[in-house]
């Protein structure tokens, strides 16, 4: 038996997952969720720092979580991340020429990042003679950062990686071809947070794509507190309770927050079309939607209208043993820790 932590430090909120594996049998043992204090980790004031550390301490006493190493994910709107293809290397050679690969997807020196990557595919019989591979570049300062407040809590971090991969994982075998499971359908991944919005597209292989856009629920708020003179805290309460949906006020709003869903919904566009030119014959199928403000009332209906594929908010519940038994509120708050549960779920070797 193992027990395996996944910490997710949100703009807005902060969740741990706790999950015991046993073999192939993973089960929840704890889930809890508190608000990010201030500005979280994004603050170098050292009293924010320990404000943050003193949170984590508290979500892990109140969530009767003990273990004192967890998975971290790093937001996606602070790395690097692009899906480049590259002639078939060796994994030896693939350490050598990473370097220069990074040079042209990475905007800043070097010096100042922390690179990895993950190949995600290697060409079969038939195929171009190309590999799909993940880079990532990450700002060592900010790894450091992360370091320092999780020391400060007490803990250390067993692996590091963006959201997305979180996100891919726990949402991959969701996405199994009901007539062979042992394939992914072709599927978009929108995870949407307080500050922004990330799109990662997944099929057999993995991620084909990805791409973080500054537009989350945080504009949302502002937006309908702006139009109709709420204060934040009430605009907020307005959006969670009628969203986009039907009915008088869900009208209302729509029209308040109409211009921002509409530059969410473009960018979902150029994220769909660009799989559809690379993979044509394999079309996207569906879209998961998982982050605190996918659960914007009216939202899955107004994208699977307006974009022609259905779209379900993601239950990374579902992954686990136990899912029957789960309280109504868990149930509710499910796309809020897609990328925690997804952070429990990495293997050890990865």
């Amino acid at each position: 038996m193992a027990l395996v932590c996944g910490l997710d430090i949100g703009d807005a909120v902060t969740k741990a997952v706790l999950l015991e594996r046993t073999g192939d049998r993973v089960a929840l043992r704890s889930a809890i969720m508190t608000p990010t204090p201030g500005k979280g980790l994004m603050s170098e004031s050292p009293i924010d720092q320990e404000e943050m550390a003193q949170t984590i301490n508290r979500l892990f006493t109140d969530g009767h979580i003990q273990t004192k190493e967890v998975h971290m994910a790093l937001p996606e709107s602070q790395v690097f991340t692009r899906v480049i293809e590259m002639p078939v290397l060796s994994n030896k050679e693939l350490a050598s020429a990473i370097y220069w690969e990074a040079e042209q997807y990475i905007p800043v020196p070097l010096s100042s990042v922390t690179l990895d990557y993950k190949v995600l595919s290697r060409p079969k019989e038939g195929e171009a003679p190309t590999m799909r591979v993940l880079l990532v570049g990450a700002p060592t300062a900010l790894i450091d950062k992360y370091e320092h407040v999780m020391t400060l809590s007490g803990l250390s971090i067993s692996s590091l990686e963006t959201e997305l991969l979180s996100v891919a994982r726990v949402a991959s075998p969701l996405c199994a071809d009901q007539k062979d499971p042992a394939r992914i359908i072709p599927t978009l991944c929108i995870s949407m947070g307080a500050m922004s919005t990330s799109l990662a597209l997944l099929r057999d292989g993995g991620i084909t794509f990805a791409y973080t856009t500054p537009t989350g629920g945080s504009a949302l708020t502002r937006a309908i507190a702006s139009d109709f003179g709420f204060s934040l805290n009430q605009a907020e309460a307005y959006k969670k309770t009628y969203g986009i949906s039907d009915g008088e006020i869900g009208v209302k709003l729509r029209k308040a927050i109409d211009p921002i869903i509409e530059s969410i919904i473009t960018e979902i566009k150029k994220a769909i079309n660009t799989h559809n030119e690379q993979f044509g014959s394999d079309p996207l199928q569906q879209i998961l939607l998982s982050g605190g403000a996918a659960k914007l009332p009216g939202l899955t209906h107004v994208l699977t209208s307006t974009l022609g594929h259905e779209t379900v908010l993601l239950d990374p519940w579902k992954s686990l043993e136990g899912y029957a038994q789960l309280p109504k509120e868990m149930r509710d708050d499910a796309p809020d820790y897609a990328i925690a549960v997804g952070l429990a779920l990495r293997e050890e070797h990865e």
